[in-house]
């Protein structure tokens, strides 16, 4: 049998537009899971790609909870007063409201980021990467 239709659910990486976050440098962004993707309204997905000595510079997300999940590198957390080093297979969370800062202290680093509710930050509206 035939399938005509696009898949609503599955997403396929290589066919989605990266781009460059705001109040980020060094860092290729790819939404994974989000309303534009699969119509999710309360979660968003993304995989993050950083080089070294650049990331998310001191920023929050108001009202917006984040979870960061290193796949690959290691990386600097800055986060409610404290710092430290997060390595390959370890996550941390940002408290909605709380300032924070990641950046890949390895050559180059890959993080799954998790948003709740959707940041929704417009890839149309950043720079491209």
């Amino acid at each position: 049998m035939r399938y005509f239709a696009a898949m609503k659910y599955l997403v396929r990486p290589a066919e989605l537009q990266a781009y460059a976050p705001a109040n980020h440098t060094g860092t290729r962004n790819v939404r994974l899971i989000g309303p534009e993707t699969v119509g999710a309204k309360q979660v968003e997905v993304l995989i993050g790609e950083l080089v070294q000595g650049h990331g998310a510079l001191a920023h929050a997300h108001p009202g917006i909870e984040q979870v960061c999940y290193l796949l690959e590198g290691t990386a600097h957390v800055e986060v409610g007063g404290e710092s430290f080093e997060l390595r390959a297979g370890e996550a941390c969370f940002f408290p909605a409201e709380a300032m924070h800062v990641f950046q890949a202290t390895s050559e180059k680093a890959k993080v799954l980021v998790i948003y709740a509710p959707p940041y929704g930050e417009n890839p149309k509206n950043v720079r491209k990467a």
